[in-house]
């Protein structure tokens, strides 16, 4: 189509030259662009998006380049958002750390986490303190919402805190009018609720009720941290203690920054 549009505008064209201008090649210019008008428009409407479509392709390679570079830009935007936002939490930790209601007098040590160990059963993490700044096995760990663990091995630099999810974990607690009611906490593993035990049965409870520890004599922690809440609890029919479980209050999967609470000053 386009091949015989162009023939006949050559031959028009060369007629023209040829015979000069006059009524007869007035004539046929108004009667071919009549009829080739509307082929040419339709021709046009054809090739258009065609070469729309190259010079698209041609800026493709640029607007493809401009967007990887925007979605760099955000990312490195959401970056320094979610640096930012840890920065503040560790900020307030640090600061619910120097105002411990439930250890008022106690002198502690503030370390900052540094590695977690989680394997089946096992939960324990490592601080950047250790026996050079004063801590000693065996002592108790808090974070801003309440217990953490104890210390159980110490270096000169670091230590380990076996968490209270760990299945070797073991507390023992109080609860109730003046917390005149006794109980054992024991770990169940990470990320599982804690089990109370030795409840006995028809014991009045509410979820949400907070335990502390009991700090009986040689026990490993001092009297009044806070524990953990109930989470849920039963009575088992034939059975002389409630099945009971617990939350800790210090939120174990999101700890920055705790506190060694020393059980005598260091040297």
């Amino acid at each position: 189509m386009v091949a015989v549009l162009v023939l006949v505008s050559v031959t028009l064209i060369t007629f023209d030259e040829r015979s000069g201008t006059n009524h007869l090649t007035s004539g046929l210019k108004s009667v071919a662009h009549d009829v080739f008008s509307p082929l040419i428009a339709g021709v046009n409407d054809i090739l258009r998006p065609i070469g729309d479509f190259f010079a698209g392709s041609v800026h493709y390679g640029a607007l493809q380049a401009e967007n990887q570079r925007l979605q760099a830009t955000i990312g490195s935007l959401e970056l320094q958002l979610r640096e930012t936002q840890g920065l503040a939490k560790q900020e307030r930790e640090l600061r619910a750390l120097d105002h411990l209601a439930f250890l008022p007098d106690a002198k502690t040590v503030t370390a900052q986490m540094i590695n977690f160990n989680l394997s089946g059963f096992d939960a324990d993490i490592t601080i950047s303190k250790g026996r050079g700044d004063g801590v000693t096995v065996g002592e108790p760990v808090v974070g801003a919402g309440g217990l953490v663990g104890r210390v159980i091995e110490a270096s000169h630099s670091t230590a380990q805190v076996q968490l209270l999810t760990d299945s070797g974990s073991s507390v023992g607690v109080a609860f109730g009018p003046s917390n005149q009611i006794y109980a054992q906490v024991f770990g169940q593993g990470a990320g599982s609720p804690l089990s109370v035990e030795y409840i006995p049965a028809q014991t009045p409870l509410h979820k949400g009720e907070k335990m502390y520890t009991n700090g009986l004599q040689g026990g490993a922690f001092p009297a009044g941290i806070p524990v953990g809440v109930i989470h849920s609890f039963r009575s088992t029919v034939g059975t002389a203690s409630m099945v009971v479980t617990m939350t800790p209050l210090a939120d174990l999967s999101q700890l920055a920054f705790v506190d060694v609470v020393q059980s005598e000053p260091p040297l």
